[in-house]
């Protein structure tokens, strides 16, 4: 049986008021506020199991629980100016019912909503007592950033290509069934090696594999036999988002935190620090972990909306890159390069238990919503669906 601590390692790879004004209400009574997170630590339970105030403790007081590394924000913050907007008539609708903004906070267990147009802010809404320094766990979410990170990589030549092999830069791959697999076929969770990401079942690769250390990763993954052809047949794999980060590290001869610091963090002004979860005391977690605040996760937005370009003018980011990311894969035509897509003019990154930022270049507009789901679901749940409801009515509205 599976220990709470390797659940939680497990977990860790997957990945009010009516103005812009922070504001705390409508929040289900039985979650905790934050004066209390300090006598409620520690506490047993684990990440898959927590429910109400043990999840909230954790999901906010991520560090308490697992190993990270910190990311330093710098002496420059881009500015969200405040854009009066009244969302007093903003209604969404599922299966036919017609419910408020208060509705979703309650309802779909939201920590933080932030919508921003026009780098302007027009919406930003806190619950579980979480203010504007609440850093609260991405999970999946960070993939998606990672995926940015290596075209980074790519722009200051540190890697040639996402048609390199990956054993081109994580040697211990050569000969093994990787040896056919690119970076682009990892990003876009296409490798052809087989993989088993069932959470129901014990034995398999995802509750079996070692993911304290990186190197263990590799030499588990070079034991897996090849299943279809690289490129061609998706097939979510956790472990694979670790190989990306793996990469990047291998490339850039550092670590990803001090390497996001310094190509994003800082430069493009993100306001408070944050840290990122490794692999026990390795190399952070590709595909997770990352813990954010809110303003700060739209500003993540705005850097994928801006396409890699600085406050001062100069790219980070390939020309082209973002776009290249959000257009639809030989395997899956609403995945990319570890964003989703909505097979319209929109992408997201997604987590499980509700997490989320959803950009729209065509109006400028990027939306985050951060949740505790009481389910480890990314989609496919009644919360799934009012969040998409909620993102369209959101997308509608500021038509």
């Amino acid at each position: 049986m599976i220990d709470r601590f390797r659940l939680a390692s497990i977990l860790g790879l997957l990945a009010i008021g009516l103005c812009a004004t922070p504001v705390v209400s409508a929040q289900p009574a039985r979650y905790v506020d934050p004066a209390d997170d300090e006598r409620l630590l520690p506490f047993g339970g684990h990440v898959l199991t927590d429910r109400g105030d043990a999840q909230i403790v954790r999901f906010r007081n991520w560090e308490r629980f697992n190993p990270v590394r910190e990311i330093r924000s710098g002496d420059y913050t881009l500015e969200l100016p405040e854009k009066d907007f009244d969302w007093s008539d903003f209604s969404y609708q599922v299966d036919g019912e017609r419910f408020s903004l208060d509705d979703y906070m309650v309802k779909n267990h939201t920590g933080g909503l932030l919508v921003i147009q026009n780098g302007e802010l027009l919406m930003e809404r806190y619950g579980f007592g979480n203010n504007e320094e609440t850093l609260w766990i991405s999970f999946s979410v960070s993939k998606s950033v990672t995926s940015m990170l290596l075209g980074v990589a790519i722009q200051e030549g540190y890697i040639n290509s996402v048609d390199d092999p990956v054993s081109d830069y994580l040697p211990r791959l050569r000969g093994t069934s990787y040896d056919a697999v690119r970076i682009r076929d990892v990003l876009q969770m296409a490798s052809g090696v087989e993989w088993n990401e069932d959470y129901t079942d014990l034995d398999s690769d995802v509750a079996t594999y070692p993911s304290d250390r990186v190197i263990d990763i590799q030499r588990y993954l070079a034991t897996k036999p090849r299943v279809a052809p690289a490129g061609e047949k998706f097939n979510y794999s956790t472990a694979e988002t670790d190989l990306v980060g793996a990469v990047v590290r291998a490339a850039i001869g550092n670590n990803l935190a001090t390497y996001l610091e310094n190509v994003m963090w800082q430069p493009f002004g993100m306001e408070f620090d944050a840290n990122w979860g490794t692999h026990g005391n390795e190399g952070e977690r590709g595909g997770c972990c990352m813990n954010i605040t809110l303003r700060d996760y739209g500003r993540i937005g705005l850097f994928a909306l801006h396409e890699g370009q600085l406050p001062d003018g100069s790219r980070m980011l390939p020309a082209g890159w973002m776009a290249e990311s959000a257009s639809p894969s030989a395997g899956n035509p609403g995945y990319g390069y570890l964003w989703w897509l909505n097979n319209d003019d929109t992408y997201r990154a997604q987590g499980i238990f509700g997490q989320g930022i959803y950009i729209k270049p065509q109006s400028n507009l990027v939306i985050v919503v951060l949740s505790a789901w009481p389910v480890a679901a990314a989609g496919g749940t009644t919360y799934n669906a009012h969040r998409n409801a909620f993102y369209d009515a959101v997308d509608a509205m500021l038509q």
